[in-house]
């Protein structure tokens, strides 16, 4: 019945819209198309291997997450409640996080399991109207344009805050409840060069970027951390500062952790773990849950679920006890994400080695004097 409400709320407003495909956008908005489609909102059900196992295992029957990953389906309650699967040949589903999905959404409704995006009324038989954060945005043959308020306040909160499972679980947790979508905006759409139409008619100078950055751009996640770390007798100690303004972990799936080397003569003499980076507990950020006290690697059943993070704007000082240093000596520390958790991949039955295998984040080296 929960699901029915919540659809509801989502699908109401759906009921006249005309919807424009991605690719109807790039006839007059050609740059903001391609930069979309190298964004990670461009990926599918389909083209997402690691979202569509997740999702698989969750629940084979139901695809509850197409409410944020497919949200523009024509039968969207149907693929939800279990009645339909995804469909690689129908428009509205790989078209993902779609263009007319993000610029139609009216208000964000926030709700205590995860917010609600409401979407515009649109007038049958008559041109959609597209919202967005430009003053006085042009109009063309396919829809008008309105400034909303809503996308510097709380547009990208409707799927981007906060999940909770069935059992009250926080499986996802990237903002806060107060915050507001334009500090997302100025990190992760900065302004660059080049109108947002290709006419340009009003000779604009910027436009907001739509390639979403984020982790999986190199320059791009170098931004977010400050590693500094200093020596004394057998002491390292390594400060860790969180410039961002949410949690260095949001994703169940993922893990960010340290890599600290001492390598002498071109040999590493100490490592901060032997196998595996989890065995280092305070270095290692990452979600774990457990399902009637017995771990499990999937949250969506997780009865209890907790996370070893560096929340927004923290710093956090780790402290290790290392050989004596000598001179030549050389103290390596690297940030490291891994985009696939080996456990959780092993569950999900992942074998995409560029999920698994750790990107460097930021990386810092010390030499003995």
């Amino acid at each position: 019945m929960k699901i029915f409400i919540l659809l509801f709320f989502i699908l109401v407003n759906l009921v006249y819209s005309k919807y424009l495909d991605n690719k109807s956008c790039s006839e007059c908005h050609e740059n903001i198309y391609n930069e979309f489609q190298s964004s990670q909102h461009s990926k599918n059900y389909f083209t997402d291997v690691l979202h569509r196992k997740v999702a698989n295992k969750a629940n084979p029957k139901k695809y509850e997450c197409a409410v944020c990953h497919m949200p523009m389906a024509n039968n969207l309650k149907d693929l939800v409640s279990g009645k339909a699967r995804p469909d690689k040949n129908n428009k509205t589903q790989t078209d993902a996080i779609s263009c007319y999905f993000c610029h139609t959404i009216a208000y964000v409704k926030k709700a205590h399991k995860h917010n609600i995006n409401i979407k515009a009324r649109q007038a049958k038989d008559y041109k959609p109207t597209l919202y967005g954060r430009l003053t006085n945005p042009d109009e063309n043959d396919k829809h008008t344009s309105s400034s909303n308020p809503i996308y510097a306040k709380a547009v990208c909160t409707g799927c981007h805050s906060h999940k909770l499972n069935d059992n009250n679980v926080t499986i996802f947790k990237a903002m806060t409840k107060n915050q507001n979508s334009i500090e997302c905006i100025k990190c992760h759409m900065p302004k660059i060069e080049g109108g947002a139409e290709k006419m340009n008619k009003r000779s604009r100078g910027h436009h907001a970027s739509h390639k979403f950055l984020g982790i999986h751009d190199k320059k791009f996640r170098k931004k977010g951390v400050d590693i500094n770390a200093t020596i004394k007798g057998k002491e390292l100690k390594i400060t860790l500062t969180n410039k961002m303004p949410h949690p260095l972990i949001i994703q169940p799936a993922r893990a960010k952790f340290l890599k600290i080397t001492i390598i002498k003569d071109g040999k590493t003499i100490w490592q901060n773990y032997k196998n595996k980076p989890s065995e280092d507990k305070q270095s290692y950020f990452a979600y774990s849950f457990k399902k009637d006290g017995k771990k499990i690697l999937v949250p969506a059943t997780a009865t209890q679920g907790k996370v070893h993070n560096l929340n927004a704007k923290e710093t956090k000082t780790l402290i290790y006890n290392i050989p004596y240093l000598e001179k030549g000596d050389v103290v390596k520390v690297s940030l490291f994400v891994q985009l696939a958790k080996s456990d959780c991949s092993i569950a999900i039955g992942l074998k995409d080695k560029k999920l698994l295998t750790p990107s460097l984040i930021k990386s810092i080296t010390i030499k003995k004097d």
